[in-house]
């Protein structure tokens, strides 16, 4: 496959039929050499021959193989002639990243940091299956489904100004609970307020080092400062919408005279009857993974509190921002001169919208909108800002993690024989975990080195460095 090197920071596949337009993929020298040795670049050209596709199909460095779209995917359609993918968007729908800074600083915590993280994993459910504190009917639940984390805050779960930075305001208009199966609402009913398996996790983190000191103040992060990293999404219930989604697609897209080069590429006309309940069913997936971050930042909240026995005033919890990473969205862009409507689809990616996007909360409309990138247990995390260059090249996107080196397989076999827990405890990182095994597959070999990933992004000029987390504990589901 030719791949032709455009700068240091961005790769080209040129378009050849059946291709639509070409595929570009923005790396580094040393990360993009591990993914060609993958069939991942096939799935990026899969994407490019989709019909109604706008300029590229895009990866970002965090790139892997993933189900019809490749994880760190990014692609925009036409809404007048283009198609949705539930494979462009993911089994975990919204699954994102929710920030939380404190006025609580790493002395003050340290010791009864060891507390803290058994507390946090004994009290918060995680894991395949648990349910949460909320035991919903499934009237409201729909109410849940249609009206987000407002709808959780309302009931006391967290303050009004969550809602406000929240991406989207916590809530994708279009939801429609009808558009949701039965099997989807039951198992989702029980599951509000649960951090998932996998490399889902709760970590607590320090401000380690500022880029942008004017950036970092709008967001209200300060140099030693305790912060909270919570990564999971809408569990069972997205996952089923999913599968509902994907069955009946695969079952009529070639009545719609599509033809795709890979059956987990199943799509339909973004403006059919079929294109618009899955989007209006994901949207309630979306809206109840924003309304489990919430819930679980204020089970969190609670944890901290009654852990170091310290008043709401002392903990000075706030929110920094909460984003998704598996979504399809109605958007605005600017496409060859001109203002156009189109779906983007980010599996695996980020948004990285730039000041002064009117979608933006008050306080970062004028320094651009905070990303969130998680690390893998033993490095880091890190803050970063939207920019100009990201709307112009990527659809206002960006990526959205370390990504996968190693498959969870591979990882197990790596670490069999290593005390993973001592590893990363001698690193000074506590972690809690439900077993060995969950430990195995998300240990930090398995995932690319995320500072790379971030240079990678900061370098292209689609982001741009902000601040950098240190984990101390580390609670896995």
């Amino acid at each position: 496959m030719e791949i032709n090197k455009i700068n240091d920071y961005l790769w080209e596949i040129p378009q050849s039929r059946p291709m639509n337009v070409p595929a570009r993929i923005y790396s580094s020298d040393a990360l993009i050499e591990a993914v060609k040795k993958e069939e991942t670049f096939k799935q990026l050209v899969n994407v490019a021959q989709l019909p109604g596709i706008v300029k590229y199909a895009m990866a970002m460095p965090d790139i892997h193989w993933g189900y019809g779209f490749p994880i760190g995917g990014v692609a925009a359609f036409e809404t007048e002639n283009g198609v949705i993918s539930p494979g462009g968007v993911g089994y975990d729908i919204n699954c994102g990243v929710r920030l939380a800074a404190t006025g609580l600083n790493e002395k003050e915590i340290r010791p009864k940091l060891a507390d803290l993280a058994t507390a946090i994993y004994r009290d918060i459910p995680s894991g395949v299956g648990s349910t949460g504190p909320l035991k919903l009917t499934e009237k409201q639940l729909k109410k849940v489904l249609s009206q987000g984390s407002p709808r959780i805050i309302d009931q006391g779960y967290g303050d009004a100004a969550d809602a406000d930075h929240t991406e989207e305001g916590g809530c994708m208009a279009n939801a429609d609970p009808g558009a949701v199966s039965n099997r989807a609402v039951e198992r989702g009913r029980r599951q509000l307020g649960t951090l998932g398996s996998g490399n889902h996790f709760m970590e607590i983190g320090v401000v380690d080092t500022i880029y942008d000191p004017a950036v970092a103040d709008a967001f209200g992060l300060r140099p030693g400062h305790v912060t909270l990293l919570i990564h999971t999404g809408s569990r069972g219930l997205g996952h089923q919408v999913c599968d509902d989604f994907l069955a009946a697609m695969t079952k009529k897209v070639h009545q719609t005279g599509i033809r795709i080069p890979d059956r987990q590429l199943a799509c339909m006309p973004i403006n059919s009857a079929g294109g618009r309940a899955y989007y209006n069913a994901m949207a309630c997936a979306a809206n109840f993974a924003w309304a489990n971050r919430q819930v679980l930042m204020h089970l969190a909240r609670d944890v901290f509190m009654e852990t170091l026995d310290i008043s709401p005033r002392e903990l000075a919890m706030h929110l920094v921002y909460d984003v998704c990473h598996n979504i399809a969205k109605i958007e605005t862009h600017v496409i060859d001169g001109r203002q156009r409507e189109v779906c983007v689809h980010r599996k695996g990616a980020t948004r990285a919208f730039a000041p002064g996007h009117p979608a933006l909360n008050r306080a970062c409309r004028d320094v651009g909108q905070p990303i969130l990138i998680p690390g893998d247990m033993g490095t880091a995390s890190y803050v970063l800002v939207g920019t100009q260059e990201a709307m112009d090249q990527t659809f206002g996107s960006t990526c959205h993690g370390a990504g996968r080196v190693m498959s969870r397989k591979a990882a197990k076999k790596a670490a069999k024989g290593r005390s993973l827990a001592q590893e990363l405890e001698q690193q000074g990182v506590l972690v809690r975990a439900s077993g060995k095994g969950t430990m195995a597959e998300e240990m930090p070999e398995a995932y690319k080195n995320v500072t790379e990933v971030v240079e990678a992004v900061h370098g292209s000029g689609i982001s741009r460095k902000v601040a950098k987390l240190r984990p101390v504990a580390v609670v896995k589901g």
